[in-house]
């Protein structure tokens, strides 16, 4: 019976949540009314068409609020040279990725968790361009285009590179982002001659490994973030790692952990160590007997840095500890 008493008052809730944001809506178009009236062609000349995930989309060609719904999409912005004036945070913690300049965060309003946005918060800041993707926000775009124009990737981790050209162009930055892919380029040919070259980077085999709470452990595949990092890199990967689902990961239990056995590992938890089961993990016989482990390769780091960065800046970050680690 209590689910029949509930399920009123959540339509009740909604109902009352949908016309407080058609309010906050109402009001963020009176508010833009005005400069609409003065020129209208003038605005019109002042956008320009981007290709999207949900279709084309007009934006500023100069935008100057923008609020950010992903941390790919924050890291982006902040490497073109963009103050987004809201973006959402991880839902496992408050603020913004400790990896990102404080003196760029700052200032930036929070909007809700990722894949959760406030969309109320959203409206009241007025915005005039919203970058998310499809994968975490595409069951909002409707709401989301109601209060600004909207840019969608299909989706976030490999096509970072591609997802951050888009972000490039609906921010008008593009000479900014071809800067941003050069100095990445020469970055990673530096760390891999830094690591003893082509050849021994190929010969090097690495694997990494996420803890994650509530799920079973993680060996990274391919097809992620950080295997596209460890592909430039032109390091050797595990014959495992071909068998990650979809080219994500291969998901095992502690008592398979020696399937992780590399050159060299490195790991990541997201949660808590011992909910998530790394303490327990790597502190067992299988761990200890990975060559790895033996050989004193195994490195923590951070994984709001190298799972969800996601994006140029991160990636600057993300070599140069890489090489420490390596080289180290």
């Amino acid at each position: 019976m209590t689910p029949s008493v509930r399920r009123p008052v959540r339509r009740r809730g909604l109902a009352l949540g949908a016309l407080s944001l058609a309010g906050a809506l109402t009001l963020s178009a009176c508010g833009s009314s005005d400069s609409d009236d003065k020129d209208s062609g003038s605005a019109a000349a002042k956008t320009h068409t981007v290709k999207t995930a949900m279709g084309d989309v007009e934006v500023p060609v100069d935008p100057k609020r923008v609020v950010v719904l992903d941390t790919g999409e924050l890291d982006s912005a902040l490497t073109l040279g963009v103050q987004p004036v809201g973006a959402t945070h991880s839902a496992s913690e408050d603020g913004f990725p400790s990896y990102l300049p404080a003196d760029r965060t700052k200032g930036i309003k929070e909007v809700g968790e990722i894949a959760n946005p406030n969309l109320e918060t959203v409206a009241s800041l007025k915005p005039d361009l919203i970058l998310t993707s499809k994968v975490r926000d595409g069951d909002r775009y409707e709401q989301l285009k109601a209060i600004a124009p909207t840019v969608m990737t299909e989706s976030t981790g490999t096509a970072w590179k591609e997802n951050f050209q888009l972000h490039a162009e609906a921010l008008g930055k593009q000479a900014e982002a071809k800067k941003a892919v050069a100095e990445y380029d020469a970055h990673v040919a530096k760390v891999t001659e830094a690591v003893g070259g082509k050849e021994k980077a190929a010969a090097t085999e690495v694997n990494f490994v996420r803890f994650v709470e509530g799920a079973d452990i993680r060996i990274y595949g391919k097809q992620n973030y950080i295997g596209t990092i460890l592909a430039d890199l032109g390091m050797g990967r595990p014959a495992i790692t071909d068998k990650a689902k979809d080219g994500f990961s291969y998901d095992v239990s502690p008592e398979k952990i020696d399937l992780a056995d590399a050159d060299v590992v490195f790991t990541s938890t997201y949660g808590d160590p011992a909910k998530a089961g790394t303490t327990k993990t790597m502190n067992s016989g299988l761990w200890k007997g990975l060559k790895a482990s033996k050989d004193g390769k195994v490195f923590k780091v951070d994984d709001r840095l190298w799972i969800a960065g996601i994006g140029y800046t991160a990636a600057d970050k993300i070599l140069d500890e890489f090489q420490a680690k390596m080289t180290g």
